[in-house]
């Protein structure tokens, strides 16, 4: 007899999620959390349906500087199939944040300038 709990539909199968990722190749879990970053860093610019509902500058930086980090860190492991388009969003999230911010940072001090150099807008 299992000590291990059956799954019910509010608890999740690790072993099936294990099992899962498993199958999953790196530039795809490195594209989806990328995705995710930016989509998350969007929101809280205000540039969803919502607006500015949700709009919190503090952490969209954080969340594009993560971004930022995370292209640096894999820009030799992901082709450039996969890296541009990524690289452009990065690039637009970055110009929004600097017209969004009442007082902008210096170009050079943006959220994920120090990943790709100054963004000017």
């Amino acid at each position: 007899m299992s000590d291990t709990p059956p799954a019910s539909p509010d608890s999740p199968d690790f072993d099936e999620m294990t099992r899962d990722i498993a199958e999953v190749p790196a530039v795809e879990v490195i594209v989806t959390v990328a995705v995710n970053l930016m989509s998350a860093a969007a929101v809280k610019l205000g540039l969803t349906e919502e607006g500015d509902k949700y709009k919190d500058l503090d952490e969209a930086r954080k969340l594009i500087h993560a971004l930022a980090g995370l292209m640096d860190g894999s820009a030799t492991e992901i082709s450039s199939f996969h890296a541009a388009p990524l690289r452009d969003g990065l690039k637009s999230l970055q110009l929004a944040f600097r017209e969004a911010s009442l007082v902008p940072d210096e170009p050079g001090q943006g959220p994920g300038e120090k990943y790709t150099g100054p963004i000017y807008g």
